[in-house]
């Protein structure tokens, strides 16, 4: 390239003068409502350890409840009224290590069937509560939140988080090796009821104890933490202090919950059947196919520690579709998994890299070359057709000090394209020193009638945390496959620390030329690859004053290579990022690229394809957000300079009014001008998206997406009504329509889809 790294990066540190003053006038003045907090500078914090003693760790007991709390949002009934709370909760931003602004006191209770909470979470001034959302899973960071976390294995690794805010909203995930791989997609079966009050908002949970894996004894003790959001002041407060460079996730930094005796949980066994029908007329199709459906599911407790799952002709039809994205590169894109039977326990499955915690950035993930089990790969084509699934097992948990993974399943038959076949993934984790595990890992993928035609990949992996907060992870994988011989191995080790002010993450990853895992995603083969990830995070009580609670300057650099070193791929992402104090953010950054080509590549169907090659071009982008939870908030990504053998300019956004916590629509615009040079090199790519969800309540919401992409003149619609009539009891009703516009278009395709799901537990 022309111009060296160095010179990219003066050209944008230089910039940052300019561009503070531009912030200052364009984000702070619009953006950050007036506080008198903000007259001032903050008062003086301190840095929170990331380690502690097990002799120093906080401690809540829990008490034995005579008679199960009513959930009603009243702290009446005497296990309430005669135990001690716990109290004293400690801020993580904005002032790490101050005493959080508004009082917050906890209960802990249990009988023979539950665990429960109760919190009181005082405010001076709680007509400023700010709730924007009331549906399943809610997203708690944008406004006010109460969350609890429960390692219940005592192993200060894994754990169960349970969040509600003031209108008794519910949103649960499972989080493995301290937010490693989080899993918000899990469900459970709890209940909470809340009321807000006077002078402040009460919180009343129950968590049945069969949904909690554990590992048991007569007088357990599992690991607990508590976290305040107070929105107004983009203020997060946990109960067992925790620095702002880590999540509630932390569990190694939480307290201890005890008192906890001859935990029973009764027999946990559910079983959810469903009926389902629908009506489908694919895109110019004559007439409507009309099927029912029939199948169910089965959750049985092996043990204290163990959960087999079991699944009979499952459907996913009512899992929220897939929202489109301009693809302007030569690899596929990457879709999050959303099916309910792949969900529970799926952290335990992931081997691979760790990325950075907790913060927005648009740099590449370091697992974005390989992710080792994908398990889209199960029951979908690689088109994102379904393909039905016969019958599947999962046996997940933790016995003792190893955790166990087990996933088998079978799909129908679709033609020689997709024959039937078998899947298989068996993992083990164990775990060793303070806060380490070394695993192993086992894929098989066979076709029914044909054995000869399979895919294996088996290796080990290992997580060790190392003093001074340093992790390492490494992985080493081989495969097998008919005929394939040659390397067919990938290796990858980091190492990484994350801190308050310094981050730093280095990796390498090499990559076989024939190494084949069809149960993964994997970018390319055949490659060396070394990832740096350093950045720094200051922060200043001038700036704090005019609205920037942190700046972000910080680099990624990818290097790829074949085995033989010679360069396939380059990114130097070097960024400039603000966190603001009501939690908007702006980045700014400039990324020199290089991509190789074994072949030409086509992006727009209008412009001529793209020589086969080595290619170089810089990219300058600026994207950011404003603050999410006001009534209108708006995202931005602008990109200018280089794009393969030409130029862009791609703009996108996306705007997002809460008209209230029931009601919120978000519309959405991107779109690139592109011009890759010669006869036919300019082109359009746009996409447009509009999103409306309505929440009746907690356990019934109604939501549209609706996806037009001009290019291919087509449009998907598709429409989500949703009912929780009982527990983990759903009633789904479907609408899709996919509609081509250009005239003399063939008929729209279209389905509605009804499907009833009832829970029934032992």
């Amino acid at each position: 390239m022309p111009c060296s790294h160095s010179r990219y990066l003066r050209a944008i540190f230089g910039a940052m003068k300019l561009l503070m003053t531009a912030v200052r006038a364009a984000l702070v003045g619009t953006l950050i409502p007036a506080a008198p907090c903000l007259a001032q500078a903050p008062a003086q914090s301190y840095s929170l350890p990331t380690t502690i003693a097990d002799a120093d760790r906080r401690v809540v007991r829990a008490f034995a409840a005579d008679e199960a709390p009513r959930l009603d949002g009243v702290l009446d009934e005497d296990v309430w009224r005669t135990a001690s709370p716990v109290t004293g909760f400690v801020q993580s931003e904005p002032d790490e290590g101050l005493p959080a602004t508004q009082r917050t006191e906890v209960w802990v209770a249990y009988d023979a069937t539950n665990l429960y909470l109760a919190a009181y979470l005082h405010d001076t001034d709680p007509g400023r509560l700010v709730i924007n959302d009331i549906k399943r899973d809610f997203g708690e960071d944008t406004q006010d939140a109460f969350s609890v976390i429960l390692d219940t294995f005592g192993d200060r690794r894994n754990g169960y988080i349970f969040s509600t805010n003031p209108r008794g909203a519910k949103a649960d995930e499972q989080i493995t090796n301290e937010g490693r791989e989080t899993n918000i997609s899990w469900d459970a079966p709890w209940s909470v009821q809340t009321r807000v009050t006077g002078d402040g908002w009460v919180v009343e949970m129950a968590i049945p104890l069969r949904t909690l894996r554990s590992a048991g004894g007569p007088a357990p003790t599992w690991g607990i933490n508590f976290r305040r959001r107070i929105r107004r002041n983009n203020e997060v407060a946990h109960w067992a202090p925790i620095p702002r460079a880590y999540e509630l996730s932390r569990v190694s930094l939480a307290g201890n919950l005890i008192g906890l005796s001859d935990l029973k949980g009764g027999l946990d066994l559910r079983g959810t059947p469903y009926v389902a029908g629908r009506t489908v007329r694919s895109v110019g199709g004559a007439s409507y196919d009309t099927q029912g459906q029939l199948g169910a599911d089965v959750k049985f407790g092996v043990t204290g520690g163990l959960t087999l799952d079991l699944t009979v002709n499952p459907d996913f039809a009512q899992v929220e579709a897939d929202v489109q994205q301009v693809n302007l590169t030569q690899f596929s894109q990457f879709f999050p998994e959303k099916r309910d039977f792949f969900l529970e326990n799926s952290g335990l499955f992931y081997v691979g890299d760790t990325p950075r915690n907790r913060r927005f950035s648009n740099a590449p993930r370091g697992d974005e070359d390989l992710l080792v089990f994908f398990s889209r790969r199960m029951g979908l084509s690689d088109e994102g057709n379904v393909l039905p699934i016969d019958a599947g097992l999962r046996l997940t948990g933790q016995e003792g000090n190893t955790q166990i993974g087990v996933l088998a399943l079978r799909t129908r038959d679709r033609g020689a394209a997709n024959p039937a076949t078998d899947f298989g993934v068996v993992r083990l984790r164990q775990n060793v020193f303070g806060n380490s595990d070394v695993g192993a890992l086992f894929m098989a993928k066979s076709q029914v009638g044909d054995r000869g035609m399979h895919n294996y990949v088996y290796g080990a992996d290992a997580n060790i945390r190392l003093p001074a907060d340093i992790d390492w992870q490494s992985f080493v994988l081989n495969t097998e496959a008919p005929g394939v011989t040659g390397p067919r191995y990938a290796v990858q080790s980091t190492i990484n620390r994350e801190a308050n002010f310094l981050h730093t993450k280095f990796s390498v990853l090499l990559i076989g030329e024939n190494f084949t895992d069809e149960l993964g995603f994997v970018r390319r083969t055949g490659i060396r690859k070394l990832h740096t990830d350093i950045g720094v995070r200051p922060r200043l009580a001038s700036l704090r004053r005019i609205g920037i609670r942190e700046m972000h300057p910080h680099i990624v650099w990818n290097y790829i290579t074949d085995p033989s070193w010679k360069l396939r791929a380059k990114f130097f992402h070097s960024g400039y990022t603000f966190f603001l104090n009501n939690g908007g953010f702006a980045e700014v950054s400039v990324n020199p690229k290089t991509e190789t080509l074994d072949d030409p590549l086509t992006i727009a169907s209008s412009a001529d394809p793209i020589p086969a090659g080595r290619h170089d071009w810089v990219e300058w982008m600026f994207y950011g957000q404003t603050d999410p939870s006001r009534l209108l908030s708006v995202g931005f990504r602008g990109t200018t300079g280089g794009l393969w053998t030409g130029t862009q300019n791609s703009l996108s956004l996306d705007g997002t009014i809460r008209v209230s916590y029931r009601l919120s629509a978000t519309v959405g615009a991107a779109q690139t001008w592109a011009d890759l040079g010669g006869a036919n090199g300019k082109f359009t790519r746009a996409l447009w998206t509009g999103q409306v969800g309505y929440s009746f309540s907690p356990s019934m919401s109604l939501g549209a997406l609706v996806q037009y992409d001009p290019d291919n003149d087509l449009v998907n619609a598709n429409v989500r009504f949703n009912l929780i009539h009982s527990p983990l009891s759903d009633l789904f009703i479907v609408y899709n329509e996919q509609r081509v516009t250009f005239d003399g278009a063939p008929v729209a395709g279209r389905s509605v889809i009804v499907k009833f799901t009832k829970m029934f537990a032992l």
